[in-house]
């Protein structure tokens, strides 16, 4: 029997209702005591590190939940986090940066529903995690939702209500978990045998993001290149940057890449990724500047692989192969394809 520890970090799976609405206040013993019928596939260990809304998890708690994981791995054959699912993505695409090539899974799951709730998915997800995290072909970090297992890298909250809140972006489901079984769609264990993982301790948080819109100017990018040591930009469609005003945009790049800082391009648009070798807007200024492109990565994976990469290095051919380098299943693109 297969021996799983499971962490609480608190989310709507573990709230109850007060005064001023739900909060976190359940701990992981109390909502295993749900879930009763896990006791017939695996052994179940808690331990809470936090309990606390997802609205306010930050990248200082990603570090506490690897370090957790670092600490209990080899007593134990999965985890399970227990998460809230406004900020999920973001967490369990920075634990795929933070613990990398994992022969034992590590699931995150959460609720839309807190689970002492009648009418609740949490018992399901949870029980659907444990079994996913029990099961022998299973690794590396990824999410578990709805009867279905994304990876860590290419989950999104999609619906804010709806119990299938979450999304595989530009990648197939890894999974699904139905009546207790878990039917595989991607079995690759046979072909990563890693014999231990690689964990990381640091990141840098000094990462941005800057939505375009329509009549933006420029100067954001100017302040933000004074407080920030790499922009992520979302842009219009397949990826450009606006032309007019002189081309203060364009400008407001060059300030940052003089600056030794670095900028990566995205796309607004859920699906497809962006592509910036299609239009005059994008392809001249990535052809100029040299600037990093996300292609199919969702802005999740974006976000936490920077992080990861320049709590690593400053050195910018560094950057820019570790962030073309496929990690957890982030990327499709793979570097020569980024010099056209």
């Amino acid at each position: 029997m297969k021996k799983i520890m499971m962490l609480g970090t608190g989310g709507t799976i573990a709230c109850k209702r007060g005064d001023s609405g739900l909060k976190p206040l359940l701990t992981s013993d109390e909502l295993l005591s749900y879930v009763p019928d896990a006791a017939d596939f695996c052994q179940v260990d808690s331990l809470q590190i936090f309990n606390i809304d997802s609205t306010n998890m930050q990248p200082k708690h990603w570090l506490v939940i690897a370090k957790a994981i670092e600490d209990h791995y080899t007593a134990y054959d999965g985890f399970v986090i227990c998460h809230g699912t406004d900020t999920m993505a973001y967490t369990a695409a920075a634990l795929s940066y933070l613990v990398q090539n994992s022969p034992k899974p590590i699931v995150i799951t959460g609720a839309q529903k807190p689970i002492d709730m009648e009418n609740t998915d949490a018992r399901t997800n949870l029980s659907d995690s444990l079994r996913f995290a029990s099961d022998d072909r299973s690794h590396d970090v990824n999410i578990v939702f709805d009867g279905k297992v994304i990876s860590g890298t290419r989950g999104k909250k999609e619906r804010t209500k709806s119990y299938n809140a979450f999304s595989s972006i530009n990648f197939p489901y890894i999974a699904t978990i139905q009546d207790g079984h878990v039917i595989f769609y991607l079995d690759d264990k046979k072909n990563n045998r890693f014999a231990s993982p690689m964990f990381f301790h640091k990141l840098n948080f000094n990462v941005a993001l800057l939505k375009l819109i329509p009549s933006m100017g420029a100067d954001v990018l100017d302040y933000m290149a004074e407080h920030y040591d790499a922009v992520i930009i979302e842009s219009f469609g397949v990826g450009g940057l606006p032309s007019y005003d002189s081309g203060d945009f364009y400008k407001a790049i060059e300030k940052w890449i003089s600056l030794g800082k670095t900028v990566v391009m995205t796309t607004q648009v859920t699906n497809e990724g962006s592509n910036m070798s299609v239009y005059e807007v994008g392809h001249s200024i990535k052809k100029e500047f040299g600037l990093l492109e996300a292609y199919d990565m969702t802005l999740e994976a974006t976000v936490t692989k920077l992080m990861w990469i320049l709590g690593k290095t400053k050195d910018p051919k560094e950057i820019r192969d570790t962030f073309y380098h496929t990690v957890n299943r982030d990327i499709l693109w793979t570097l020569p394809n980024t010099n056209s």
